[in-house]
């Protein structure tokens, strides 16, 4: 179902993020990930030596590159904050080489939280590695159910089921795709 016609209204910000997988020539991969924030008008910005942001300049414009491997162990991360509120904001970026050698999967983000939250990191860069986690995650989906399935086509469902509403383990995704994790819905008498 689309969006109903919004109210008339007038654009104030606007908060791009964009996340890219490439596979590398060496067999890892890296997931690279960006956040810009434009507002429409001048901003009083006094963390800044300007001490202000111009209408159309980046607010924020912070860059992330993190290679993996196929296991989702991440193995190097850089971090460029190109436009920040304060001067001083680049001076966290390399806090995140905490993260070398943690593996995206579950409890990432609470590995993430414990090694570069709150003070440790930047509030818009550690938001950003979430859904760079999702692209890793997808990126390297079909090359990691290649390995899985062991040349018999049959996928073992792993990362996939009971992860939303379509792959519920007793739904029509996972009977069609993966029926070895199918489970058949109790019926309510």
């Amino acid at each position: 179902m689309a969006l109903s016609q919004a109210a008339p209204r007038r654009l104030m910000h606007t908060r791009d993020v964009r996340c890219q997988g490439f596979l590398r020539e060496d067999g890892l991969w890296d997931i690279e990930g960006s956040m810009q924030d434009i507002k429409t008008d001048e901003t009083p910005s006094p963390g800044r030596s300007a001490g202000r942001v111009a209408a159309g300049e980046p607010f924020h414009l912070m860059r992330v590159r993190m290679t993996v491997d196929l296991d989702l162990l991440i193995h190097a991360i850089e971090v460029e904050i190109a436009s920040s509120p304060f001067d001083g904001c680049p001076n966290i970026s390399d806090s995140y080489q905490q993260l070398v050698g943690t593996r995206i999967g579950k409890g990432w983000s609470r590995v993430m939280k414990e090694r570069v939250g709150g003070v440790q990191g930047c509030t818009h860069i550690s938001e950003l590695l979430v859904p760079m986690a999702t692209t890793a995650f997808q990126t390297t989906w079909h090359a990691r159910q290649q390995l899985q399935e062991g040349g018999d086509g049959k996928s073992s469902g792993n990362g996939l089921v009971n992860t939303c509403y379509s792959w519920s383990e007793n739904g029509e995704a996972v009977r069609r795709f993966i029926p070895h994790r199918f489970i058949e819905a109790e019926q309510n008498t």
